[in-house]
């Protein structure tokens, strides 16, 4: 009888935590915990419990209170839990008491999880020397923390650290390694300006939106391309540009990396030049997963890392995706009931303050290509509004019913 040894890697074991306090309520709360589920989920992790709490204010030692903190501790014990992952940033102290507490369970904070996510994603040379410059500058204030992490030699999530021999914890040793980081970003930088600057002066339109809304299954029926698209979180980290045609009318379409809800500043600083294409477009095209219950504050979220990178000042024509998996409550209300999210059908929702205060507005399904000659004819429209002025002279012919895709 023959004894297979499987080689299939176990998924860790991870509770979450997360903080209630006037700012956000428990409602609130539990919608950013079933993020960072999906976030654990796309580093490998199976979560088994969650924890709340409610304070005005972290416990500046212990992020929790030593009540909460046995509570968990109890239950790491009991149910053999590999990772305890905190929705907010911890500080170095916090960190190393919440260790001294949990002893052999590792602890993660919400940058150290998006920042392990973004090590497993990069690809190309350009996206590991970002996500390893973040890495570098998240870790030179915790060095204490990490050398505790090295003697035990632990591996798994959170530990895709950009370096793992004693010499490279050396204070000395990581700032010359940012620097260095810097400078070949700088380089590649000034190779894709160029790049940039060859394409000449076709329009650009640029796909923007929070994580997994569906921006490559957009760039992928626009171009016929074959963009990398999962539903997980980040699939994409580099930009991916592909030239359009709808008609005969030319441009380019850039597909960016997703935001998402306190994305690590870090990451947003080294990530700045791979959303360059964002700020030197033309048109930005804002993705939205309109079947999402808090698209709302993604909108938001997405408009304020715009702002941050220095690209709200551009043509914005709001996308509102997956309209095929968007649902609402088809019970009957009387009429003294007032209409909801929840109600509203979705011709409704295109004559709602929704769409009137995000205008333009499209609704499609990407996946299901639901509505997209509706959404080409008018990305055409807007498109060839800047062709004229780019191109006076052109004698390209404009006539809207001959080029429009059927």
């Amino acid at each position: 009888m023959t004894n297979y040894i499987s080689t299939k890697k176990e998924q860790e074991r991870a509770v979450l935590v997360g903080f209630i306090n006037q700012e956000q309520n428990q409602e609130k709360v539990q919608e950013y915990l079933n993020e960072l589920a999906f976030l654990a989920e796309t580093a490998g992790a199976n979560t088994i419990e969650q924890f709340t709490q409610q304070l005005d204010t972290p416990n500046p030692k212990t992020f929790v209170g030593s009540g909460k903190l046995e509570e968990i501790r109890q239950f790491v014990l009991t149910h053999h839990i590999d990772t305890v992952i905190f929705d907010d940033e911890l500080s170095p102290t916090q960190l190393r008491n919440i260790e001294r507490e949990l002893k052999n369970c590792k602890i993660l904070d919400r940058t150290n999880l998006i920042l392990d996510i973004f090590a497993g994603r990069a690809q190309t040379a350009h996206a590991k020397a970002q996500v390893e410059l973040a890495q570098y500058q998240y870790l030179l204030p915790r060095l204490t923390r990490m050398w505790t992490h090295l003697e035990r030699q632990r591996g798994g999530i959170g530990m895709r650290g950009p370096g793992e021999t004693e010499i490279e914890t050396d204070r000395r040793i990581i700032r010359d390694k940012i620097s260095r980081l810097k400078e070949q970003l700088k380089k590649i930088d000034r190779q894709k300006s160029t790049q940039r600057k060859n394409r000449g002066k076709l329009v650009r339109v640029s796909l923007v939106g929070y994580t997994n809304v569906g921006k490559s299954t957009l760039m992928n029926v626009l171009s016929k391309s074959e963009v990398f698209a999962e539903n997980k979180l980040f699939a994409t980290l580099d930009t991916t540009v592909r030239k359009v045609v709808i008609g005969n009318l030319p441009f380019l379409l850039s597909d960016t990396v997703g935001f998402i809800r306190k994305l690590p500043h870090s990451l947003v600083e080294s990530f700045k030049s791979t959303l360059d294409e964002v700020r030197e477009s033309d048109i930005l095209l804002h993705v939205v997963d309109i079947s999402h219950p808090d698209f709302e504050e993604q909108i938001r979220i997405v408009n304020e890392t715009l702002q941050e990178i220095g690209a709200n000042d551009k043509k914005v024509i709001y996308v509102f995706n997956k309209i095929d998996a968007y649902d609402y409550d088809q019970k009957e209300e009387d009429d003294l009931t007032p209409k909801t999210r929840a109600n509203f059908t979705l011709d409704e929702l295109k004559k709602s303050w929704m769409a009137k205060n995000n205008a333009p507005a499209l609704f499609i399904s990407a996946l299901e290509k639901d509505n997209l000659t509706e959404f080409r004819n008018f990305l055409y429209e807007e498109v060839k509004m800047l062709h004229v002025q780019r191109f006076p002279y052109n004698d390209f012919l404009y006539n809207i019913e001959d080029y429009r895709q059927d």
